[in-house]
């Protein structure tokens, strides 16, 4: 056989398996899909009020930005929240009252969060914005580096209008029993290659960022039955819990290092108009 021959036979033995590939692959996403449903509806608990009145002084501003994460899909009680328990946590670390507003959007990638910034109010100024974004860029397959890309943007226009800024990047899609393997390996690999990108966004711009790969990722592994809700996709309260637990130190630290006397000046210009 001649080296011609050869060549296209390897050539045409790795294309039938990267077909092949494919072909598993995308029937073991179908098998996700239906497995995982959408009990939950889209729809996550209203958690946007004051939290902790109790306390004196003015209230601290927090945003949350994102995905379904974000916005605390699964949870029963808005305190089960991640927002309600970041608040509600960076409250009493603060002796501060929180007022939240969740901007964040079920199914949302990297590329909404421009709208979520373009849909507040144009005077709003947050003191601290927390974004959790990264999955749906993930199992949508935005390649990394556009999603890193569209997370700086939005962090730029965040910290040009006086707000810090922590990012909780991707989680571990690996963790997600309910995906058969090996699609589920996949996952995690595309999923720690975004959140890689993502933490050299955070330290380029001085975001603060959290890995939430390594800081709750063995808890999901370990307790999916008690860190999962209903679907087996969504946190549960007690994933929720975990998560906010893994931010609340960058909340306060970001916090602590912008005080708000610092920021009045950047008010004025608000968040809209960058």
């Amino acid at each position: 056989m001649t080296r011609v021959r050869v060549a296209l036979v390897v050539g045409a033995a790795f294309a039938a398996l990267a077909f092949g590939g494919r072909a598993l692959l995308t029937h073991q996403a179908a098998i996700a899909r239906e497995r995982i449903g959408k009990p939950l509806g889209e729809d996550a608990l209203n958690a946007d009020r004051v939290w902790t009145r109790s306390l004196s002084g003015q209230p601290v501003e927090m945003l949350l930005l994102g995905d379904s994460l974000a916005a605390g899909l699964g949870a029963e009680h808005r305190k089960e929240t991640l927002g309600g328990r970041i608040a509600k946590a960076t409250a009493k670390r603060m002796q501060r009252p929180v007022r939240l507003r969740t901007a964040a959007v079920v199914g949302s990638e990297s590329s909404a969060l421009a709208s979520q910034i373009d849909a507040l109010p144009g005077d709003y100024r947050a003191d601290v914005a927390v974004i959790v974004v990264g999955g749906n860029d993930v199992t949508h397959v935005v390649p990394p580096a556009v999603a890193a890309e569209q997370l700086e943007q939005a962090i730029t226009r965040l910290q040009d209008a006086g707000t810090a800024v922590v990012i909780g990047t991707c989680p571990d899609l690996g963790t997600l029993q309910p995906v058969p393997q090996p699609l589920r390996a996949l996952l995690s690999r595309m999923s720690r290659r975004l959140a890689l990108e993502q933490t050299r966004v955070a330290w380029r711009t001085g975001a603060v960022p959290v890995d939430l790969r390594e800081t709750v990722g063995p808890a999901f592994r370990e307790q999916s039955e008690e860190m999962f809700s209903l679907d087996r996709f969504h946190p549960s309260a007690a994933g929720y819990r975990r998560t906010a637990e893994a931010l609340l130190p960058a909340v306060v630290m970001a916090l602590e290092s912008h005080p708000l006397s610092e920021r009045t000046a950047a008010a004025a210009s608000g968040i809209r108009h960058l």
